[in-house]
């Protein structure tokens, strides 16, 4: 028996760009519920998103029966633990999809490239292609530490209002990692006006004795993230930055592009 236009579900709905309206607006949702720090009310979802009540309510009950969404005793909505896996798991391929260009990167200086996230409060490292320079250094896929200290730290914060990173300084501590490691709020706000003006962020021994490292974000990238290049100090010296920083800005914003294109 043929079924009428009236009986078509929401979730059989196509959406203008030919998916399904009611993944559409399940993924703006989980969205907009990360721009609101990751909690929020069902009226405050309706508001910003321009859906009626119902819809939201119907939506969220769906994401809470799958784990994506938990419901809090103060009747908002959360952000669900099965996101982390799903997370974890993104985490890992914009790590591979970045080797060539850090591949790349590697050819065009002759250091050590690496790309980092910015994970909560701590930056972790996801990708590094090594130089062909026998050098060791903190530097490896996995690894996690405080922003404070390290260039792709200060490239990722740039992009942060100074109250959100004086908020996030005060939950960390600003414990030296080296001498050179700055330990104040100021001097650190100080360096990330460096870095907007400049457009790239250095780590001065400030994390290794012997080690620079320049570091650029990744313009528009689904998370924030940010690569870099790191060497022994007697290399990284002025003019070879000046060499480095716009390579390091090129395959950023190459990269930048070939994941907006494959909608990662």
């Amino acid at each position: 028996m043929p079924t009428s236009s009236a009986s078509t579900t929401d979730s059989a709905k196509p959406s203008a760009g030919g998916g399904v309206q009611s993944l559409e607006r399940a993924f703006d949702l989980l969205e907009r519920m990360a721009d609101a720090g990751g909690e929020v009310g069902l009226s405050e979802l309706s508001a910003t998103s321009g859906l009626p009540l119902p819809t939201i309510h119907r939506l969220m009950r769906t994401l809470v029966a799958c784990g994506y969404v938990r419901q809090q005793p103060n009747r908002r909505y959360a952000l669900g633990p099965r996101l982390i896996r799903l997370g974890e798991s993104a985490s890992r391929l914009l790590g591979t999809w970045a080797r060539p260009y850090l591949a790349r990167l590697v050819e065009e200086t002759g250091e050590t490239a690496n790309m980092a996230l910015l994970d909560g409060d701590e930056i972790v490292y996801v990708a590094q292609v090594p130089s062909k320079h026998s050098m060791r250094m903190f530097t490896e896929v996995g690894r996690r530490v405080l922003p404070h200290s390290t260039g792709v730290g200060k490239a990722l914060l740039a992009g942060v209002a100074d109250e959100e990173v004086r908020a996030l300084l005060s939950r960390t501590g600003m414990p030296a990692a080296t001498e050179k490691t700055i330990i104040t709020p100021e001097g650190f706000l100080a360096a990330l006006d460096d870095v907007r003006r400049t457009g790239y962020a250095v780590d001065d021994n400030e994390q290794e004795i012997g080690v620079r490292c320049l570091a650029v974000s990744v313009p528009d990238s689904p998370t924030a993230a940010a690569i870099s290049i790191s060497g022994p100090a007697g290399r990284v010296t002025e003019a070879a930055t000046e060499k480095i920083v716009p390579v390091l800005q090129q395959i950023a914003l190459e990269l930048s592009q070939a994941l907006a294109s494959s909608g990662a």
